[in-house]
């Protein structure tokens, strides 16, 4: 910055919430009409109605006419979407599509040529100029000998540097006088510090003018040598840059279980497609992410080009389960060439397709029985969207999406959150510099893993075996090496592949593995592939935690992962089981398709008591508001409450579980995958067991129907379903 202006009223009009526009007026018609030949009488008519509506609000205050301004604008939106952009109306359509196309690529990331437009409302709004501001009096002259008087002196510190500065009042200022720095400008609305190499002089016209008069001092760059505090400030960006894409993707997303519970994840991968840096979203799917990266790396290394983004939901290829799908995209350096980076977005979609609605079978033997596969698929090329081809994989398979145009409204949130985070890494790059960036990112990785082996330097060895309802076993033993700083964290023993769904894919066995000794950790840094590195991971091949195709993983993902992190606290002997499931209620016909994951008890550990009605570990999503799920779907909430007293007593007691009472409206089918409803959640160190959990309908006629914690039910308008949720493990005796 080289010239600041500061008008002499600006303090003034601030402090009484005026501006040089105050009056304004803004009017706005829905319209929802297609864009088409015959749409352009319509929008003149509208708009000189709203004209005219608008500019007499602003007559009637009495503002002079020849001060009223007027801006119009089209609401226009793909159809089928729910975020209209405000483009300037032209009597040329092809002029409104071309600025609508540029607007919505700049700030979504793709186009869809193929696709309706639909001018959804148009507004006039009519801005009042305000007065001219009155002149400051200027029959001042510059004093000859241009002089200055101070009223006194203070000390001020700029740069590290202590100044003796005058102060001096505005008012006895005359026109044309300079002002050189360090010196402080004081007025009845306002102070003005002039820094050391600047200049300020008072125009006749009265304005104050700051103007820099000796050059900037030169900068050494930051460098690409780690620097404690870059490091915390790389740390912090390269997290905050995968929030701002989950905050894109929260406000575009259109299902509740994106939208409204937060079931999704976003985060940032180095070339090789390792985990560099992500938002504080659902660890499940953040630790198995790098998996899909690498899968699409291997397969298009040679044909990705800029606008590019596929997508993944092959358990088998880096996904979790079917419903989880991801989309990736290449960051490429200025020429287009060289990928820099990767971004991503995984969501919980409400419904892949499957046997039944929500894609949560509790009884699938296959994978196919879950939804469509979607394993590196180009959805968007050169950034134009291949919707036709995309509508066409949806409604693939022997069980198609049930709702494909949600799956494609949530499918482009997520390319508009890619394409957030496209922007703001080059936006770092640029301003960083490549070199730069480029050794952060390794030392960001390289500061995760030795916080992962300081912390192993304070643990101990251990080993335990988690028993699951359905019979299966998690088995972990852990050899920390204290000389090597490393652990061994070996799972031979668990149970083999299940012929049911509670098959977890090894990426995520991974992600718990890396969540769990991540939470050890007890500095702020991102979750990322470094902690990974100090670790030695043992899956045995064809197990509960290595399946292989075509096994069915819906509740893998969910109560398998949920297990493996309890078994690992378990081992290190550091924390209660948490109420070990994420409790999946999944319900829907042909019309609606809701899925809900419901909150427990957490563990308790040496030095602190569990949590209650909390989502713990593996899930890190909310709760859906009754207020939004009784307005989207034809349910009621009944009742949302503690479990009292259902945590595990010991020193330290663990968190409650909660009871959770839901009506349906209308004929749904109901599913439920849940865990803990025949095994304790283990308490430690003495501690107690938490409470199990508990699932059954009460009919609309009164009778009570016991479910067990895999269920298929046929709701009817007027059942109730009741929940209660385990709680968590105490510790201490």
């Amino acid at each position: 910055i080289n010239t600041i202006l500061l008008h002499p009223f600006a303090g003034v009009l601030s402090a009484y919430g005026m501006g040089l526009a105050d009056l304004r007026s803004i009017r706005e018609r829905q319209l929802d009409i297609p864009l088409n030949d015959k749409v352009q009488r319509t929008l003149e008519l509208v708009f000189e109605e709203l004209t005219e509506i608008a500019c007499n609000d602003l007559l009637c205050q009495g503002h002079p006419r020849d001060k009223i301004t007027m801006v119009r604008k089209v609401h226009m939106r793909y159809a089928g979407t729910d975020n209209p952009l405000l483009i300037d109306p032209d009597v040329n359509n092809d002029v409104m599509v071309k600025h609508f196309e540029e607007i919505h690529f700049r700030q979504y990331g793709y186009t869809a040529p193929d696709r309706d437009l639909v001018i959804e409302a148009v507004s006039v709004e009519s801005i009042g100029g305000s007065e001219e501001p009155i002149k400051p009096f200027i029959g001042i002259k510059k004093p000859s000998n241009g002089g200055v008087t101070k009223a006194h002196e203070t000390p001020m510190c700029v740069a590290g540097v202590w100044h003796d500065v005058p102060i001096i009042y505005r008012n006895n200022l005359a026109a044309e006088q300079q002002i050189i720095g360090p010196a402080i400008i004081s007025e009845e609305t306002a102070t003005t510090v002039i820094e050391p190499g600047w200049q300020a002089e008072l125009t006749r016209q009265g304005d104050c003018i700051l103007t820099r008069i000796e050059p900037r001092p030169k900068r050494e760059a930051i460098g690409t040598r780690v620097d404690p505090v870059m490091l915390e400030v790389f740390n912090n960006l390269f997290m905050s840059i995968a929030e701002q894409m989950g905050v894109t993707l929260a406000n575009t997303a259109y299902s509740v279980n994106i939208k409204e519970r937060l079931d999704f994840s976003c985060a940032i991968f180095a070339p090789d497609g390792s985990l560099v840096a992500n938002a504080p979203h659902v660890p499940v799917h953040l630790g198995s992410m790098g998996a899909s990266i690498k899968t699409v790396i291997r397969e298009n290394a040679d044909s990705m080009k800029p606008g590019d983004a596929y997508v993944v939901n092959a358990p088998y290829n880096g996904g979790t389960h079917l419903p989880d799908v991801t989309m990736i995209s290449p960051v490429f350096g200025t020429d287009g060439t060289k990928i820099l980076f990767y971004v991503a977005s995984r969501g919980h979609h409400a419904d892949i397709g499957g046997r039944t609605p929500g894609s949560a079978p509790p009884d699938s033997t296959s994978i196919h029985e879950e939804g469509v596969l979607i394993d590196n698929f180009l959805m968007v090329e050169n950034g134009i969207l291949r919707e036709r081809e995309t509508l066409d994989l949806l409604n693939s398979g022997p069980y198609p999406c049930r709702n494909p145009k949600q799956n494609i409204a949530d499918l482009e949130a997520q390319i508009a959150a890619n394409s957030t985070g496209i922007h703001e890494v080059t936006k770092m790059i640029d301003h960083f510099g490549l070199s730069v960036v480029q050794a952060y990112m390794q030392h960001v990785q390289d500061n995760a893993e030795e916080s992962v082996r300081r912390v192993l330097d304070r643990l101990t060895s251990g080993a335990f075996v988690y028993p699951m309802d359905n019979g299966c076993q998690i088995k972990v033993k852990i050899d920390i090496n204290r000389e090597a700083r490393e652990a061994t964290i070996d799972f031979t023993g668990t149970s083999p592949q299940y012929k049911g769904n509670y098959n977890a894919p090894s990426a995520v066995c991974l992600a718990a593995v890396l969540y769990v000794f991540r939470c050890l950790v007890g500095d702020e840094i991102p979750l990322n592939e470094g902690c990974l590195k100090p670790l030695k991971v043992i899956i045995p091949p064809k197990s509960i935690i290595s399946p292989e195709y075509p096994a069915a993983v819906i509740a893998g993902n969910t109560e398998v992962s949920q297990g493996v992190t309890d078994a690992l606290f378990g081992a290190l002997g550091v924390l209660a089981s948490s109420q070990g499931t994420v409790n999946n209620f999944v319900y829907g016909n042909e019309k609606y398709q809701n899925y809900e994951t419901i909150c427990g008890g957490t563990g308790a550990g040496p030095t602190h008591t569990g949590t209650s009605a909390v989502h713990s570990h593996m899930t890190n999503t909310k709760m859906t508001d009754p207020e939004v799920l009784e307005w989207r779907f034809p349910v009621r909430v009944d009742s949302f409450s503690i479990r009292h007293d259902s945590g595990g007593r010991g020193k330290f007691k663990g968190g409650d579980g909660i009871v959770r009472e839901v009506t349906f409206l209308e004929e749904m089918k109901m599913t439920l995958l849940t865990s803990h409803r025949h095994t304790d959640p283990y308490g430690l160190n003495g501690g107690e067991s938490g409470a199990i959990g508990h699932n059954f309908i009460r009919r609309q006629n009164g009778d009570i129907e016991e479910l067990p914690g895999n269920a298929e039910s046929d709701m009817k308008a007027g059942d109730t379903f009741i929940m209660e949720t385990p709680g968590g493990g105490g510790y201490g005796t």
